[in-house]
């Protein structure tokens, strides 16, 4: 089939290199044209692992190509992804729908023959009846697009892997047709047996706004128990695996730590809220507001902790951020804990230097006061603290006794429980895991009391 994929941004760049990887011709369309330039010479403008060789696999064959042009899409595909940003709405909580507007209009202008537009941004249930209104009434007379809602559930680190093999495809339809049309775009994946649920395009969009705030709901629970946790001398880590062992329950998520982050969890939860408010449901959808407090008092914990460091007093303290990305296997740092909490030790006055194996050109971007340092060796020589921030592979693995001879003092808050605390105490280590109790008494912690939720900081955007 003929493939058009409009926003080549995280999703819409692993999108439009899986299509091609699945044997359509397709045709990737960004007004960025230095992404454009780079999408079209087969290199990936950001970190994911597979998605470089993807592309460049797609591009050799002459499946996929790219172009700055929305009336060249129109030209060129029978099936139009709609893969654009909905960020956060400045000075609301509301989702920006700007530029999914501006697409689905600008497309349908642009269109000489009937369509199918498919909708993949995370949007607020309602947008797609509203688009479909507005494609129509920007066509040509005579040509009427169909328009579908196909949920993305792409996890940052398994993109490739989630594009090619979903666990799951959801296909919001007004008609036969279009279903028929998505069913043969993904007909090689629907012959392997995947779970497929065809509904309507309000259950469609409420399925992805859905499993984001389960998902969020879920990490804010283990990250309470952990509060809790901290309160009393208890372990959460034991207590994630005694009630991951029910079935109804599960392990998966129940990591405590410093929270989520990234470019969709945060804001879409916040966009959840807002329009179950617009909806008259608003007391449904109230919790939300106590998950992302949640997610922010983990932040500043980590802060407090590393204050309590050197009793209370951070100024002039050489202190060593593990992790930049908002996850592993990423060079987002959107909403990134992990810089949250760089920043924060700043604005402290500690001394920073930050290491991530990918994320440290785009952090540099964003938080230009801090420092950094390509060489872990290089990063944590002569630090007085480590914090651990993202759970990279190359921080798991790390040998212990050899940080602990470059540091000035071996002691390390790990913000994601990711350390192995024998071999590290062993080590001669000082660690202290979030919900978890101290692995060797160096210094005074007090336990967590509640507090004020803290100011939500502004993110900048890589």
């Amino acid at each position: 089939m003929k493939i058009s994929v409009i926003g080549t941004g995280y999703l819409g760049a692993v999108h439009a290199a899986g299509m091609a990887e699945l044997g359509h011709e397709v045709l990737g369309v960004d007004s960025d044209a230095h992404k454009i330039a780079e999408l079209a010479a087969g290199r990936a403008p950001f970190h994911e692992p597979g998605l470089g060789e993807l592309l460049a696999r797609g591009v050799a064959s002459g499946r996929l190509s790219f172009s700055t042009s929305l009336e060249d899409a129109a030209a060129f595909a029978d099936v139009h992804f709609v893969c654009v940003g909905t960020p956060q709405e400045p000075g609301s909580d509301r989702a920006d729908l700007r530029f999914v507007d501006a697409v689905v209009a600008g497309l349908a202008a642009h269109l000489v023959r009937p369509a199918l537009i498919v909708g993949k941004s995370t949007v607020p249930v309602g947008t797609a009846r509203r688009l479909a209104a507005l494609a129509a009434s920007a066509a040509r007379p005579g040509v009427a697009p169909a328009l579908a809602w196909n949920p993305e559930f792409l996890r940052e680190g398994f993109a490739v892997e989630d594009t090619l093999a979903p666990d799951r495809l959801v296909f919001g339809v007004d008609d036969a047709s279009s279903e028929a049309v998505l069913r043969e775009v993904y007909a090689t994946v629907l012959d392997r047996g995947t779970p497929t649920h065809v509904t309507d395009l309000e259950t469609a969009e409420l399925v992805k706004v859905a499993a984001n705030s389960f998902l969020a709901t879920k990490i804010s629970f283990i990250n309470s128990m952990a509060e809790v946790c901290e309160a009393v001398g208890a372990d959460v880590t034991v207590l994630a695996d005694a009630i991951g062992e029910d079935a109804r329950i599960g392990r998966k998520f129940l990591n405590a730590g410093v929270g989520f982050g990234g470019g969709c969890l945060g804001k879409d939860i916040r966009a959840f809220r807002a329009r179950g408010h617009e909806l008259g449901v608003g007391q449904a959808l109230e919790f939300l507001a106590e998950v992302d407090a949640t997610n922010d008092r983990r932040r500043q914990r980590v802060l407090d902790l590393a204050a309590a460091r050197f009793d209370g007093d951070l100024v002039g303290r050489r202190v060593t951020v593990l992790g930049a990305a908002f996850k592993p296997d990423s060079d987002d740092v959107r909403d990134s804990p992990a810089l949250h909490v760089a920043r924060g030790l700043h604005d402290l006055g500690a001394v920073v230097t930050v290491h991530d194996p990918a994320a440290v050109d785009n952090a540099r971007r964003v938080a230009p006061q801090l420092g950094y340092a390509d060489d872990l060796g290089d990063a944590v020589a002569g630090a007085e603290l480590l914090v651990l921030l993202t759970e990279w592979r190359q921080y798991r693995e790390a040998d212990p006794r050899l940080l602990a001879s470059l540091v000035e003092d071996a002691v390390v808050v790990d913000g994601r429980n990711a350390l192995d605390t024998t071999l590290w105490t062993a080590a001669g280590w000082t660690v202290h895991a979030l919900g978890r109790p101290v692995s060797a008494p160096v210094w005074n912690v007090t336990p967590f009391v509640e507090t004020a939720s803290p100011v939500r900081q502004e993110e900048a955007v890589a």
